[in-house]
C-alpha cells in the first residue's frame, strides 16, 4: 500500500447489519473488511494514540435523530434507524476497536436532509471527512461498507469529484439488493472508480 492511502469503512453500524435496515451479505462483508485491515496493517507501526502511522482507517456512520425526514413516518422511504443513542448506530463489535474518535464521521444528524454520502460527514470536532483527509494527506482512498447502491456508491462518487483516487473493495461490500448491487459497480467503474 502506498504512503498517502486510507480505508474508509461506511456504516458498517448494526441496523444495517442485523437491525431494522439489515442488508444481504454484511456480516460476509465485515468478515472481509477485517481481512483487509488485517493485511494492510500487519507490518505497520501504531503510535500511541492508535493510529496506523502508514494506514489510517476511517469510519462513516448513519447517526439521525428520532424525527429524521428519511423515517417512513415523516414520509420519507425507510423504517427508522441509526437513531442517535441506540445500538443501531453502533459500529460493529469486531471493527470498533480500529475506530477512533477523531477518524469517526457522522452523517444524516440534519433531521430535514437526507445524506447518503459521507463526504460531508462530520466527527466530534466538527472537521468533515474532506478536510481529515486533505491533513492527513492521503490520495488513495480505499471503501468497505454497506450499502452498495447508497451510502457506498454516494460517498466514492463524491470522493472522486473531490480528487481523490477511490478504489471499492467489491468483496466487502453489503447491499439492500443483489441486483442493485450488481447494477451499480459498473457505474462506478464507468466514472473512474478502481474496483477490486
Amino acid at each position: 500500500m502506498m504512503k498517502d492511502s486510507a480505508l474508509l469503512v461506511v456504516d458498517m453500524i448494526y441496523d444495517f447489519i442485523d437491525g431494522s435496515l439489515a442488508c444481504l451479505h454484511a456480516e460476509e462483508a465485515i468478515q472481509a473488511s477485517l481481512a483487509f485491515i488485517d493485511k494492510v496493517t500487519a507490518d505497520t507501526e501504531t503510535d500511541p494514540t492508535g493510529v496506523h502511522d502508514t494506514f489510517p482507517i476511517l469510519f462513516i456512520c448513519d447517526h439521525h435523530p428520532a424525527n429524521h425526514c428519511s423515517f417512513a413516518a415523516q414520509g420519507g422511504p425507510w423504517p427508522p434507524h441509526c437513531v442517535a443513542g441506540t445500538r443501531g448506530c453502533i459500529i460493529h463489535e469486531a471493527l470498533a476497536p480500529h475506530a477512533l474518535e477523531e477518524l469517526t464521521f457522522y452523517k444524516g444528524e440534519d433531521p430535514a436532509q437526507e445524506q447518503y454520502s459521507g463526504f460531508e460527514g462530520k466527527n466530534m470536532a466538527g472537521q468533515t471527512l474532506g478536510e481529515v483527509l486533505s491533513l492527513l494527506d492521503i490520495k488513495n482512498v480505499y471503501i468497505t461498507g454497506i450499502a452498495t447502491e447508497y451510502c457506498v456508491k454516494n460517498t466514492a462518487e463524491d470522493l472522486l469529484k473531490a480528487g481523490f483516487k477511490v478504489t471499492v473493495l467489491t468483496d466487502c461490500l453489503g447491499y439492500v439488493d443483489h441486483q442493485g448491487h450488481l447494477d451499480t459497480l459498473p457505474v462506478l467503474e464507468s466514472e473512474g472508480i478502481r474496483l477490486l
